[in-house]
């Protein structure tokens, strides 16, 4: 019997656990919101209380936790809690499946804690892969019979109400043997406090959630919308760290394994948490979710653009600070993108999909980036498009100018679109003869100033090569929400 083994787990599923049943009609999907926070505070917790629990159950010391979070977890156990621990997630991951109706499932892999830790990850990685490949693998043949997917309407009681704002109020969360697969705002047989904070007695997790009007509850999507500045739009706001795992993998040993994965988790739990508390965000932003890697946010549509950059600005100095010693740039970027809402009482659950779509694009487009407005920008490029939106609106505040004059400003994008024939100096002499035509009625100088900025930002700085930057586009898009009441 070897002297100890390591255990990991993973939820699986949790996308589509997320996005099911997404409710219809106004006040089904108000009831939505609080159902999908439920849901999301769920998964989240799972990897942060079952370790947890698990250690108390077998009279194991806290210190054998190596990470959790993020959507697993790593344990150090004794060889002889090898069958413990099986029949303890066997049983969790029996409730996991019930109360998620399927969508969501635990997996676990087991192996000695011998060898290089490369080796030891890979017997860990592989054993997950082959559960993932074949999630029938221990079923009978009857799982193949046709069958309808079993609704749960209890399971969503007990995330509405149980979880949502319960936990967001709740100063612990607790777990009993009776119910493995549930979580409980308060106390159970065991118990642990929620924290923003790193604490070796704590669970982080955060949990912001912008007020209500009357300050009672969490504010539903169509207040957020309200709040917004210029047009009343809400949308979601989904990132995630280019090649985090790829990262992870080329770390050496466990004791290197372990810190790195708390620092991201740390760091994402911690400064959302104070970041949405700041008073740009506190009224305007809901924590979705935060996890190892990634995070969700939904609310007014301004706020989550200056969020993201935020966050952008400070993930770039936290890898400065504390990756500086790993080589590559993997695991030191991350990626974002925006989706907003169609209409105010739109599906939290069908936007927070677009997001992920979204997020995906800019993804398989380039790394270090953001999808924002129908466009992929990398970061840099978003601070152009602030600039230039900055300009736009000062020309429609200051000097009067019609909203109408930002649909003609795109029509030069579309027409560079479909192309313009004749040489460069044509084209250029075209282009400033219809942007003259757009800004002609005033010779002020602070005037013509703005109107020679906006021409270099749109075009850059070569103005004998017409080429629209894209960066203008978003820009333009951006000027319109702001400036439409």
């Amino acid at each position: 019997m070897p002297e100890q083994i390591l255990l990991q787990g993973k939820i699986l599923g949790t996308e589509e656990f997320l996005l099911a049943g997404s409710a219809e009609g106004r006040s089904a999907r108000s009831a939505g919101e609080e159902l999908m926070a439920g849901r999301s505070q769920w998964i989240t917790l799972l990897c942060e209380v079952l370790p947890r629990a698990l250690l108390a159950e077998l009279g194991l010391a806290r210190i054998l936790l190596g990470s959790s979070g993020g959507g697993q977890f790593l344990l150090v156990l004794p060889g002889e809690a090898r069958q413990a621990a099986q029949t303890f997630l066997q049983a969790a991951a029996r409730q996991i499946a019930d109360l998620s109706s399927a969508s969501a499932s635990l997996i676990w892999s087991v192996t000695d804690n011998l060898g290089d830790w490369a080796i030891i990850r890979k017997r860990l990685q592989d054993e997950l892969q082959s559960k993932r490949n074949a999630p029938l693998g221990e079923s009978s043949s009857t799982a193949f019979q046709p069958f309808t997917r079993a609704t749960n309407p209890q399971a969503d009681i007990y995330f509405a109400k149980e979880l949502g704002a319960k936990v967001r109020e709740a100063s612990q969360v607790g777990w009993s043997p009776e119910d493995p697969g549930k979580i409980t705002a308060g106390e159970g047989k065991y118990s642990w406090h929620l924290s923003s904070n790193l604490s070796p007695d704590s669970i982080m997790l955060a949990r912001h959630a912008a007020p209500s009007d009357d300050g009672k509850s969490a504010a539903p999507v169509q207040s957020l919308a309200r709040r917004a500045q210029g047009r009343s739009i809400w949308g979601v706001l989904r990132g995630d760290v280019d090649h985090f795992g790829l990262r992870l993998r080329r770390v050496h040993s466990i004791e290197e394994h372990v810190p790195l994965s708390v620092l991201y988790k740390q760091f994402f739990a911690g400064e959302l948490e104070v970041l949405c508390s700041m008073p740009e965000f506190w009224r305007k932003v809901t924590i979705l979710y935060s996890g190892g890697d990634d995070f969700a946010v939904y609310g007014s549509w301004d706020a989550l653009i200056a969020l993201a950059r935020e966050v952008q600005r400070l993930f770039h100095r936290f890898t400065e600070e504390n990756l500086k010693e790993y080589p590559g740039a993997e695991g030191k970027t991350i990626s974002m993108a925006i989706a907003l809402a169609p209409e105010t009482f739109y599906p939290l659950a069908a936007v927070y999909e677009e997001a992920g779509r979204n997020l995906d694009l800019a993804k398989a487009a380039d790394k270090d980036c953001i999808y924002l407005l129908g466009r992929i920008l990398e970061w840099r490029h978003l601070n152009d498009a602030a600039e230039l939106k900055d300009t736009v609106t000062r020309l429609i505040h200051d000097f009067r100018m019609s909203r109408q004059f930002l649909y003609q400003l795109r029509s030069i994008y579309r027409h560079e679109a479909y192309g313009e024939s004749g040489s460069e100096v044509q084209r250029t002499w075209r282009f400033q003869r219809r942007f003259n035509r757009i800004l002609s009625g005033t010779r002020d100088r602070e005037f013509q100033k703005l109107r020679a900025h906006l021409i270099s930002e749109l075009v850059g700085r070569k103005s004998a090569e017409v080429k629209l930057r894209p960066a203008g586009l978003v820009a333009l898009e951006w000027a319109r929400l702001v400036t439409e009441g």
